[in-house]
C-alpha cells in the first residue's frame, strides 16, 4: 500500500515503473562493469519441458531440475528436497536482485532532482 502511494501520489517523478526497463544506463556507478545476467535455459527448451510462463524467469534451469526429480520419484516427492530448496533459494536470490535494481533505479532518479533543483537555483 505505500509503495502505491508513493509511486503514484505522493513522488510519481522519482519512483521507477515497476517492472519497468531501467530508464539509466546499467553500468553507471561501476568502473570495472557488471556480470551480466544470463538466462541458462532458451526459450524453446521452456516451451518443449512445459514450463508455464510465469515460471521463465532466470530460474527456470532450476525449476525444470524440479520437474525431473517429481517425474522420477513421483508417488515419493520428499526427495526431492534438496532441488526443491535450490529452485526456492534461486527464487529468492531473484528476487533480491530486483528490488536491488528497483531501489538503485529510484535513488537515482531521486539524486537526479536534487542536481537539476541545484542547478534550478544556481540558475
Amino acid at each position: 500500500m505505500g509503495n502505491y502511494i508513493a509511486t503514484y501520489i505522493t513522488k510519481p517523478d522519482v519512483m521507477p515503473v515497476p517492472e519497468g526497463p531501467p530508464t539509466f544506463d546499467p553500468m553507471l556507478g561501476f568502473p570495472t562493469g557488471r556480470k551480466p545476467r544470463e538466462m541458462l535455459v532458451s526459450e524453446e527448451d521452456m516451451i518443449a519441458a512445459k514450463i508455464p510462463r510465469d515460471r521463465r524467469d532466470y530460474c527456470a534451469h532450476k525449476y525444470m531440475d524440479l520437474l525431473q526429480c517429481h517425474r522420477i520419484h513421483y508417488p515419493v516427492m520428499l526427495k526431492c528436497a534438496y532441488e526443491k530448496h535450490e529452485y526456492s533459494r534461486c527464487r529468492a536470490n531473484d528476487t533480491i536482485l530486483r528490488l536491488k535494481e528497483y531501489e538503485r533505479e529510484r535513488r537515482l532518479l531521486e539524486r537526479r532532482k536534487r542536481i537539476q533543483q541545484k542547478q534550478a537555483a544556481a540558475a
